[in-house]
């Protein structure tokens, strides 16, 4: 199955995440996929105290998709710059094309690269404030 260009919300919770997640599910239904610092790979360059901290979570019930983390990006959490916009795409050349575009006039905050979860990923801060996660898994087409 084919997966389409979409755009889905992605919330900073600043170590509310999971509780915030079992929220949405109780609100919404659907499946919620959590995953901790301590359980990813990456868990070896945060403090211990950041462990149990919400890396990512996805609550998913048919085409409905809603993100969480408790991770910060670079200017810290505060209510207003918590929300960012996914930007899942669909071929290696869109996720470039759309980077290159959205980053004009604005701010790369992280670069295109491939992720340990698969996925080539980056993001950008426009030119009007909104952050954008761009996401490319080129297994999903399969």
């Amino acid at each position: 199955s084919r997966v389409m260009t979409a755009i889905y919300a992605y919330i900073g919770f600043n170590g509310a995440c999971r509780e915030a997640m079992n929220f949405y599910k109780d609100c919404l239904g659907g499946d919620l996929f959590i995953q901790t610092i301590a359980e990813s790979p990456m868990a070896d360059k945060f403090p211990a105290e950041m462990k149990d901290k919400v890396l990512h979570s996805s609550l998913t019930k048919g085409s409905l998709l809603l993100m969480g983390s408790d991770m910060n990006g670079p200017e810290q959490y505060s209510k207003g710059n918590n929300i960012g916009l996914s930007l899942n795409c669909s071929s290696e050349e869109e996720i470039n094309t759309f980077f290159s575009k959205l980053s004009e006039g604005g701010k790369v905050m992280d670069p295109l690269k491939y992720q340990f979860w698969g996925a080539v990923f980056g993001a950008v801060r426009d030119k009007y404030g909104i952050g954008w996660m761009l996401n490319y898994d080129k297994n999903q087409n399969k």
